[in-house]
Parts: C-alpha cells; sequence; structure tokens
C-alpha cells in the first residue's frame, strides 16, 4: 500500500466539535497562525500535557502529521476514531486510512506463513475444504421453494374464485415468467433478491442472526487484516433503501481506493491480495467455524476467483492462494471468536461503523495475539 506523509490544506483557523467514546469530549482541532494543536477538555478543565491519556492530548501539528510507514503513534484509539470520523464526515477517505492506521489493532493480525498448503494441511488444522468452499443457501432455496407453491395455490385459487378462462390463466403464468426474466436481466434477479431476503429474515430468526455473524466476520478480518470499514448492511431492504441497490443481500464496503489504484493498473501487490483473499473468504469461514457448513458467501468466493482469473493466475497458484487465505482467515477467525460475538451484536443492533472498530479495539487493548 501507499505510505508518506500526510498534508492538512493551510488555512487560518478552523476546528471541528466531535465527541469521544468516552467521557472526555474533543473540542477541535485549531490551525492559527503558530499555535497549532490537538486538544481535549475532561470535565470543562482545559491543560496540555502532551500526547497524555488523562483526558487532555495536545501536540504539535507537525509532529501529528509526520506518519513515517506504519510508525504508531501513542495517542488514545479514541482521539483517532474522532479524527477518523472527522475526514470520513467530510469525505476525505485517504486522510481517514492514514489516521486509522494510528490505532493499534488495524492491520495487526498474526498471519500464518505464506506458502503452499495441500489439502491434508487444510484438514490437519480441522478444515474441510469441500464443506467451506462450497456454500449453499438452503434458508432461502426453502423460503424460495414455499413462495412458489404459494404462487400456485394462489393462481389456482383466483383461477377457481374469479372464475378465469384457461387463456386468461395461461396470460397470468406467461406474465409472470416474463416478469421473472425481466427481472434477471435488468437487475440481475434484484427484486427476486430482495423478495426472498425479506421473507427469510420475517421467518427465520436464525437466517437474520446468520446474516449478521457472517458480515460481522468480514468487518473484523477486514480491520484486522487492514482494509478500513466504511459501511455495512445486512440485509436487501436495507441496502436498497441507502443505496439504492437491488442486487445486494448483505455487504459490507471498505475504503479501498489503494487496492482500486492497483487493480486499475494492472499490477496487484502479493500483500494487498492476501487481505482481499481473507476478507472475500470471511464470511464463509465465520459460517463454516460456527455452524459447520457455510450457507452465505457463493458471490464472494466467485469474486475472488474472478480476480484471479483477471490477474493471469494459473489454477495451481490460484489454489494455493486460496488454500493459505482459508487458513489465514480461519486462524484469525478462532482466536477472537467472543469478539466477533460481541461485533455482531452491536451490528445486528445498527451501531455506526466507529461504534464498532471502538468495540474491536476496546477488545484487544494490550493484546499481544492479534
Amino acid at each position: 500500500m501507499a505510505q508518506g506523509s500526510m498534508s492538512y490544506t493551510s488555512c487560518n483557523a478552523w476546528s471541528i466539535p466531535l465527541p469521544l467514546l468516552g467521557t472526555e469530549r474533543f473540542i477541535g482541532r485549531r490551525f492559527a497562525g503558530g499555535a497549532k494543536e490537538l486538544r481535549c477538555t475532561n470535565g470543562g478543565n482545559s491543560r496540555t500535557d502532551r500526547w497524555r491519556h488523562d483526558g487532555v492530548v495536545r501536540a504539535s501539528m507537525e509532529d501529528f502529521l509526520k506518519v513515517e510507514g506504519t510508525k504508531k503513534i501513542d495517542v488514545s484509539p479514541r482521539v483517532w476514531l474522532s479524527l477518523v470520523d472527522a475526514e470520513l464526515q467530510r469525505g476525505n477517505e485517504k486522510q481517514a486510512l492514514e489516521l486509522a492506521k494510528q490505532l493499534p489493532a488495524f492491520g495487526a493480525a498474526q498471519r500464518v506463513p505464506q506458502r503452499t498448503y495441500t489439502l491434508e494441511e487444510l484438514r490437519l488444522n480441522k478444515i474441510e475444504p469441500e464443506k467451506f468452499l462450497s456454500p449453499v443457501d438452503t434458508t432461502l432455496g426453502s423460503v424460495r421453494g414455499n413462495l412458489q407453491v404459494a404462487a400456485v395455490l394462489l393462481g389456482v385459487s383466483a383461477w377457481k374464485i374469479l372464475d378465469l378462462s384457461q387463456y386468461q390463466l395461461l396470460g397470468a403464468v406467461v406474465l409472470f415468467i416474463f416478469l421473472g426474466t425481466l427481472d434477471q436481466i435488468v437487475n440481475g434477479g434484484g427484486v427476486e433478491a430482495l423478495l426472498l431476503d425479506t421473507v427469510g429474515r420475517l421467518v427465520s430468526q436464525k437466517y437474520k442472526e446468520r446474516v449478521a455473524k457472517h458480515e460481522a466476520g468480514h468487518f473484523l478480518v477486514a480491520y484486522l487484516m487492514g482494509f478500513m470499514p466504511k459501511s455495512y448492511t445486512l440485509s436487501s431492504l436495507d441496502a436498497f433503501q441507502r443505496f439504492g441497490a437491488l442486487n445486494v443481500q448483505a455487504g459490507t464496503t471498505f475504503i479501498d481506493f489503494e487496492f482500486q489504484e492497483e487493480v486499475e493498473s494492472g499490477k496487484v501487490s502479493s500483500g494487498t491480495l492476501d487481505k482481499v483473499s481473507c476478507i472475500a473468504l470471511a464470511g464463509v469461514a465465520t459460517e463454516y467455524l460456527l455452524y459447520g457448513v457455510a450457507e452465505g458467501g457463493l458471490a464472494d468466493i466467485n469474486q475472488l476467483d474472478g480476480l484471479m482469473k483477471v490477474l493471469g493466475f494459473t489454477q495451481r497458484k490460484a489454489d494455493s492462494q486460496v488454500r493459505w487465505a482459508v487458513l489465514n482467515t480461519v486462524s484469525i477467525l478462532r482466536r477472537h471468536l467472543n469478539l466477533h460475538s460481541k461485533l455482531a451484536d452491536y451490528m445486528a443492533a445498527g451501531k455506526s461503523v466507529l461504534e464498532c472498530v471502538g468495540l474491536i479495539e476496546e477488545e484487544l487493548v494490550n493484546s499481544t495475539n492479534i
């Protein structure tokens, strides 16, 4: 990933009020001539100790903006989260990412050695590839079947009650098939997905929990591997209302401009590919660990497969990358199952991205096994 120092557009003075996650109150970043400082207050009493954790933070902006590589500046994560939020509110994703790199747990996941692993080695680590990489959504499949039966019964009932002719019934069937085909062509099956997901969430609490845990897996692995989450949705209806997307069942978006730049250049670094591979497989890995088999995540696997084809990977090289990513992702999730459960609850409750990140940082504070 690209690294370097950050810079702000010069101006005489400005301030952004932001709440912190604790009792502290961040009152602003001020740029005023030579008196540039980062300042916090606690209970209204302002003091000026350099980079302290007792509710008061002060530093020259020259030191604050001097980010060398991945060096972390020793400041409370609550301060960094507030600054990340400020930059995201301003639409400045590059600055937000540079600030996120200062969070202790961000990108700090320990990784298994990168080498070629055999299927037998995966099995020795209690991973069954055939259950892991072949997800079948039986819940929505059942919902689809029940809706089809209900549609047939409704059609028969309408035929009897309304005394429709055979030609009118045939016309209704043809119209139904046409609308379904049109949805597949225009929306990629988005209307059907919206209907199935909405009904599935209404009739199955287990389905709702599975989706939340699936997305929490993506969120957690992405953060620990060094991709900053930007937003998430746990239902097709929410995705449609927020983003106007009809073909999204659930999902998490990230600050990924660095990855997009690499893709556009046609050269994706091995480090970036490692991160993307683990993020793509994290939802499937989560379901496998919790339920013994994955239902969702087929689209994630297909997208990863498509990326490696675009990059010109041979089947052998692609298999090697996927096996490493499977082992690495499962290893990360196994270390943090309790944290993952709490994160899934946060996401199911609709907590903000920064609240979810705050949870991760709080749970992993002083951890030596991330």
